[in-house]
């Protein structure tokens, strides 16, 4: 089966002559078609465990395996092509160019990774982008600047973006944090879809709300795993009180 696998993972920062240790011999792996969220206190390690596993940052000891590739050994051109073709991102401060359309900023990273190809790619390109905006409902304000829509839009924008190469896998750094409820629930209504697809996501986020749509819940402290709660597969709005006064039983335990 095809996973993201971490093994004695460690990363260290030196700061004023001293070693500060934010990740230390992290074990874990998720499966294709999951939905792992990771949760902790803040400066626990959560971030840095993100972008760590997902090349963004380099890791000062421990192997990443991603879906058969040892990122590690990949130069920093093979790294950048792997990002952009077999991983999409997703953050909490949404970055996108300003002097493109919602549209236009969809489509950028597929046309960066098929440059050089064929026009017919370009139209397929185009199609799949239409395809991703009808789907999350944001289709009306394809030729709206970003300053001319709501978060919660432009955040499906962002999901958009990071869906454009078909990745094996997502990575969410604390997606809804900047939205209020009611686009927070939208979103997370859009990753359960993807997911349902076949997308593998993992997520980190400080919100309970969030993490109890999530098929796992690893706990972070200090930068190490602590604790780890399955919950299953989330299937619909009805069980979700269930899921999240389960899940919110554990963290309380775990110390949140």
């Amino acid at each position: 089966m095809n996973q993201l696998i971490v093994k004695d993972l460690c990363k260290t920062y030196i700061v004023n002559k001293r070693q500060n240790n934010v990740l230390r011999n992290i074990n874990l792996t998720v499966n294709e078609g999951e939905m792992v969220a990771v949760m902790g206190p803040s400066g626990s390690g959560k971030s840095t465990l993100l972008y760590t596993v997902s090349g963004m940052d380099s890791a000062t000891a421990g192997k990443v395996n991603f879906f058969g590739k040892e990122i590690e050994a990949l130069d920093p051109e093979e790294m950048s092509r792997l990002r952009l073709t077999e991983m999409g991102f997703i953050f909490q401060q949404m970055y996108m160019l300003k002097n493109l359309t919602i549209y236009d900023n969809i489509i950028l990273p597929a046309y960066q990774a098929n440059a050089g190809q064929k026009k017919k790619n370009r139209t397929q390109i185009n199609e799949r982008a239409k395809e991703l905006m009808r789907k999350l409902g944001i289709m009306e304000v394809a030729e709206n600047d970003i300053t001319e829509v709501s978060g919660g839009q432009l955040q499906r924008a962002c999901i958009c973006r990071s869906l454009i190469n078909r990745p094996k896998m997502v990575f969410a750094d604390e997606p809804t944090g900047a939205l209020n409820q009611q686009n927070s629930k939208e979103v997370m209504r859009e990753l359960n879809r993807i997911n349902g697809e076949g997308t593998t996501i993992m997520l980190v986020t400080h919100d309970s709300r969030v993490a109890a749509k999530s098929d796992r819940v690893l706990y972070l402290e200090d930068g190490n795993i602590k604790g780890e709660m399955q919950l299953g597969k989330f299937e619909n709005e009805s069980e979700i009180r269930n899921r999240e006064r389960k899940l919110s039983g554990w963290l309380l335990e775990m110390g949140w």
